[in-house]
């Protein structure tokens, strides 16, 4: 760090405010650009485009505007105590500490850890107390920088008189200047004047634990004076909560055994959170983050009540997700790579939606036979020139389309719409497996690679080499410090060109051949298993999809069917019908079970139960992950016994689904749909009563009467 965040000369105390906000902003603006930290016009701009997004004034009678622009050439903190409150937007009243926050485009992770302490403080009553009773610039710098760098303040804090005692920093701001603040709020000048007796540090043994995460849009501030004012309320209760900070100093994601304790979490933001699949089936709370500054006791009390509520609003499975908090550094490897892969996957499936079910509306409409003639029939014909019945080369020879007329044109579009949305397939498997890893530097250079996994015959097991290639080799490049004048073309340039140049090499010149080869005897291999080898392959397609519901194992075997369904075999056809039928078991089953015995679930999962009939109709695994992850033992094993039993049978009834989703939804995609139904009947009372018969023998065990 080239300079202290704050000195004395950023610092204006007793100062008669200008006019409005404003006019406060641009006298902020004046002070931090005379120290050379930054350009006037540009910084001035950034901070009140972030003001007109969101008012920056808080309870407790400061406001914080702040911004991350590329006019700031030093990161800053500047404070002027205005003589009389102006009003900077917040609820409680009008504002007379003014911190402004300005940071450079490309701050670094130490500025931003140092200025998300400021935030935590600025949250304390006794901290603003400090401020507002401090006699000079030196003061307030040395107050500022003891929160900040402690180890930098030191001598200034002597100097000044800030804390000549030996308590610690933070006793010393709590009883530094409370008689003469300036109240500007009945919570803020009580606590001053006042401190509450410190809260016993051990929660209580019967109360829920929560979880809360915290993010506001450009993360300096308000994120983490929204975890503060959590943490001390849940403190001041006796209830242990956990914070995840999704703010730009970095994340630091709740570890598996917190999420599993946990009884309900708390969402404060104003922008998409990530990885928020992994609370599925909790309760939630959810509030704009200054909602958790202001109210921070009111939220904590709301997250308990939803914990005991079985009627709560619930965290939905599959929520949307980004990858960036699992991506840090703090995840191994091969968590990293996995959450990558589930990116890819998860990215690639509304192409498997929109293409899989246009064909299917295609052969619906104009016949199984439309697979052969559909792209001249749709750009050789149209609405006033409708063709007739079409020749094509079968099996068998020679051959006509069923169907001509409107019926054939209508059909061959949506074929042909469907035929060259599945082509993006592995391209979009790859290039968002790279954007998993590397972010947008992989993108091209793994979509490139899967069209060239496409050229070469390696299909979407190439497509998993060049996206995992792609992102390793494009993340290694983000970690290079190149010189200011390459750094802009790195990310848009260097890095896609190099990176596709590698790996398509790699691809081209080494492992597409091999790759291709395998590719071909994997599907040459389970496509041509019939009669008792078609049930073993339904058998272990069913104990795939029930294994993990919507994990790496469920995503292979999902993968494997939709990229055979462009082949429009019959064999093609029968897997999906297998993977989409086995997939709805679990949460059907734990629905029926959760129905019929419901002494032996608890008030939420029978709820969890009554949603997950939806769920498993639809065809979405992961409406099972509640009750899987609240009783593995007993859950997982009755799944993979039900999934088996409906693969097998799908396989034996020779059933096919031309569609990739959509569960029951899609029955006419289907045939023959009684055998669907079938299947998928007998899995789900297979699971059912095997769960229930589980779950009834361990309460025996235990000695508690169901």
């Amino acid at each position: 760090m080239s300079a202290a965040l704050m000195t004395p000369e950023l610092v204006r105390l007793d100062v008669a405010p200008p006019g409005d906000k404003h006019a406060v902003i641009g006298m902020m603006a004046d002070l931090v650009a005379a120290t050379g930290r930054a350009e006037r016009d540009g910084l001035e701009a950034g901070l009140l485009k972030r003001e007109e997004s969101f008012a920056t004034g808080m309870p407790g009678g400061f406001a914080i505007p702040h911004c991350r622009t590329e006019a700031v050439h030093e990161a800053a903190l500047a404070l002027v105590r205005l003589s009389e409150p102006v009003d900077f937007g917040s609820a409680d009243g009008p504002a007379d500490l003014i911190i402004a926050i300005t940071a450079p485009a490309g701050t670094d992770d130490q500025h931003l850890k140092l200025l998300a302490q400021l935030s935590r403080a600025l949250i304390r009553p006794e901290f603003l107390a400090a401020l507002r009773g401090a006699s000079t610039p030196e003061e307030v710098s040395a107050l500022v920088m003891d929160v900040v760098a402690p180890e930098e303040a030191g001598t200034d804090a002597q100097a000044a008189g800030a804390a000549t005692s030996e308590e610690p920093a933070d006793a010393a701001v709590g009883t530094g200047a409370a008689s003469t603040a300036a109240p500007t709020s009945g919570s803020a000048s009580a606590s001053a004047a006042a401190p509450s007796p410190a809260p016993s540090d051990e929660p209580s043994a019967d109360a829920p634990v929560l979880l809360a995460i915290t993010s506001c849009p450009t993360g300096i501030a308000h994120t983490y004076m929204a975890a503060e004012s959590l943490e001390n309320a849940a403190k001041d209760k006796g209830i242990e909560l956990h914070v995840e900070t999704q703010g730009s100093g970095g994340i630091t994601p709740f570890t598996d055994e917190q999420i599993a304790r946990a009884s309900a979490l708390i969402v404060a933001a104003d922008v998409n959170i990530s990885g928020r699949e992994r609370f599925a089936g909790l309760p939630l709370v959810e509030h704009p983050v200054k909602r958790a500054i202001s109210h921070g006791g009111e939220m904590i009390d709301e997250a308990v009540a939803a914990a005991s509520d079985p009627s709560a609003r619930r965290v939905q499975a599959g929520a949307a997700t980004s990858q960036k908090a699992e991506s840090g550094a703090s995840q191994s490897w091969p968590r990293r790579i996995q959450g990558a892969v589930m990116t890819g996957v998860s990215y690639m499936i509304p192409f498997v939606a929109a293409g899989g079910l246009l064909m299917a509306l295609g052969f619906l409409v104009a016949g199984f036979d439309v697979a052969f003639v559909a792209q001249d029939v749709a750009t050789g014909f149209s609405l006033s020139s409708l063709p007739g019945h079409q020749e094509y080369e079968g099996a068998t020879g020679m051959a006509q389309t069923e169907r001509a007329g409107l019926a054939l044109y209508l059909g061959a579009v949506l074929f042909t719409l469907g035929n060259l949305g599945m082509g993006f397939l592995v391209a979009a498997l790859s290039g968002y497996i790279a954007f998993g890893l590397a972010g947008r530097p992989g993108i091209a250079p793994g979509f490139i690679g899967g069209a060239v996994s496409v050229a070469v015959g390696a299909g979407f097991l190439g497509g998993l080499i060049t996206g995992l290639l792609a992102g390793l080799i494009a993340l290694w490049f983000t970690t290079l410090t190149p010189p200011r004048w390459l750094a802009g073309l790195m990310p848009v340039v260097i890095i896609p060109l190099v990176t596709t140049f590698v790996v398509g090499g790699l691809m081209l010149l080494f492992l597409g051949r091999p790759l291709a080869a395998l590719m071909t005897a994997l599907q040459d291999g389970l496509t041509g298993m019939s009669g008792s080898s078609a049930v073993l392959l339904g058998v272990i397609i069913g104990l795939m999809m029930c294994l993990d519901l919507g994990g790496p194992v469920n995503k292979a075997a999902y993968l494997f069917a939709t990229a055979g369904l462009s082949q429009g075999t019959e064999a093609a056809f029968e897997i999906m019908a297998a993977v989409m039928a086995a997939g709805m078991v679990p949460p059907l089953a734990m629905a029926l079970s959760t129905l019929v015995r419901r002494r032996l679930y608890s008030p939420v999962e029978r709820e969890n139960g009554t949603t997950a009939w939806l769920l498993g109709a639809a065809f979405i695994s992961e409406g099972a992950i509640p009750f899987a992850a609240a009783d593995p033992l007993r859950v997982i094993p009755s799944m993979m016994t039900g999934g088996a039993v409906t693969g097998a049978l799908i396989m034996a009834f020779g059933v096919g689904s031309q569609a990739p989703h959509g569960g029951i939804f899609v029955a006419f995609a289907i045939s023959p749909v009684w055998g669907f139904v079938l299947a998928l009947l007998a899995g789900t009372v297979v699971a059912a009563a095997l769960v229930t018969l589980l779950k009834e023998i361990g309460l025996r065990r235990q000695g508690v009467a169901a």
